[in-house]
């Protein structure tokens, strides 16, 4: 698929004329990492942001003793680190290509001018820092008010809204980043999807969960009902 093609179906840039993708495609440069290759580290000069064309990416933060905590993972369609283009500032996390990954890297200050003469791709990027921001509100309410069984019940809820109306839900990610993702470990995660599938509320599968009680899943993540 064309550069161009890509673009289009990006939901960032959705409602650009063509002349407008155009100059978009004039200005990126289209990047490949392999599996575990580090994008960018935190404190890296950020120097715009990117898109996922295929693959996985994880943007994750290291404690001082080298604990892993992963904020989000972008998959197709989705671009990151886009606050370096109004903040100008260092990356605040690292990067990382989960699988065999093609991302656009966007320069910030040829982004910014192509911004200066579309709107439309001014309040498109207003919407996704929108989101991003919901996602993180999230997110945090998830780690500080939530135990661990609530935070996966919330997680698997969450990804069943992403998708068609299917009671299986994929991970997409390995079970030890799932656990990273919601602040605990493998061993904890395994207990809890054991516990889970004994009550009913799911089978698993490898990385497909399929949800077999909604509405318990749903008092769980409220924190109405323990395992």
């Amino acid at each position: 698929m064309k550069i161009i093609e890509h673009l289009k179906i990006t939901p960032l840039f959705q409602g650009l004329t063509a002349e407008e993708l155009d100059e978009l495609a004039m200005i990126l440069t289209d990047q490949e990492f392999k599996r575990g290759q580090t994008i960018f580290s935190e404190g890296d000069a950020g120097l715009g942001f990117y898109v996922v064309v295929s693959g996985l990416v994880k943007i994750y933060k290291l404690s001082l003793d080298g604990k892993e905590q992963i904020l989000h993972i972008f998959e197709a369609g989705e671009p990151f680190a886009e606050a370096a283009v109004f903040a100008g500032v260092s990356f605040p996390a690292h990067a990382l290509a989960l699988k065999n990954s093609r991302v656009f890297f966007f320069p910030r200050t040829s982004f910014i001018e192509v911004i200066k003469n579309h709107p439309t791709l001014a309040m498109n990027m207003m919407a996704a820092l929108s989101m991003r921001l919901k996602k993180f509100a999230h997110m945090i309410e998830a780690l500080s008010l939530k135990e661990v069984p609530g935070r996966l019940a919330s997680h698997i809820l969450y990804l069943y809204d992403q998708q068609d109306d299917s009671d299986e839900v994929d991970l997409k990610i390995a079970k030890n980043h799932v656990a990273s993702l919601l602040g605990t470990i493998p061993e904890t995660l395994s207990r809890i999807l054991t516990k889970m599938q004994k009550q009913e509320l799911i089978r698993s599968s490898g990385s497909t969960i399929i949800i077999l009680d909604h509405d318990g899943l749903e008092d769980l993540a409220a924190g109405e009902r323990r395992l």
